[in-house]
């Protein structure tokens, strides 16, 4: 099969990145994208975002998760701990953050160091899920085979059955992760693929940044 994509293009117009227009702290400049982003009309769940671990098969794999709260400087987001993913970060604590508002013509790649968060955190967390949510935790033994759909509506009801008339409590097996960030790259789409492109670096003490050809 064959498919010819070459006329799908894109002319980058909406914004610039430049340098005197930013200052020395990468998160300022996240936090005032991320509201560009939120106040956006066209941008659906601005906090989605690229998680790419290293895989046990030693493949790299990227799927969309949310940002849930940004804690001290960490990206916090929260899983099942026995998932493909889970069990990636528990072999490698290298990370990379992707996000990416197309209505904004930007993109932002954060890398970091991932650990759990506290049970506290978690729990913390977890009550304020819609109930329906936090029984959903329960009934995926998430990335295992399933023999159909209606496995995990068997599952589901099982569960439901069982908390019924209590509070859900905190499965063992899910809670939070935080990724602490080495770097941020700040991408903004420009006109004949001339993209503005800034690298923020941590020195372990302070920021640093310069641009990237793109």
């Amino acid at each position: 099969m064959q498919r010819e994509l070459h006329h799908l293009r894109k002319t980058y117009e909406k914004d610039a990145l430049i340098e005197s227009q930013i200052g020395d702290d990468p998160y300022e400049l996240f936090h005032q994208w991320f509201e560009n982003a939120q106040e956006h009309t066209s941008v659906d769940e601005v906090n989605a975002m690229g998680l790419s671990t290293i895989g046990l098969d030693g493949f790299p794999k990227t799927r969309i998760v949310l940002l849930k709260e940004i804690v001290d400087g960490k990206f916090v987001f929260y899983t099942n701990y026995a998932s493909e993913k889970g069990k990636s970060m528990e072999a490698n604590e290298k990370v990379s953050l992707h996000f990416f508002w197309p209505a904004l013509e930007r993109q932002i790649t954060i890398k970091g160091t991932v650990q759990k968060v506290s049970r506290e955190q978690s729990e913390t967390y977890y009550r304020t899920r819609p109930r329906g949510s936090q029984i959903g935790a329960w009934a995926s033994h998430q990335s295992t085979e399933v023999s159909g759909r209606e496995a995990l509506d068997e599952n589901l009801k099982h569960f439901t059955e069982k908390f019924d008339g209590m509070e859900v409590p905190l499965p063992d097996f899910w809670g939070g992760y935080e990724v602490m960030p080495v770097s941020f790259e700040f991408w903004q789409g420009r006109p004949n693929r001339l993209h503005d492109r800034i690298l923020y670096k941590s020195d372990g003490s302070s920021w640093n940044h310069k641009r990237l050809a793109p």
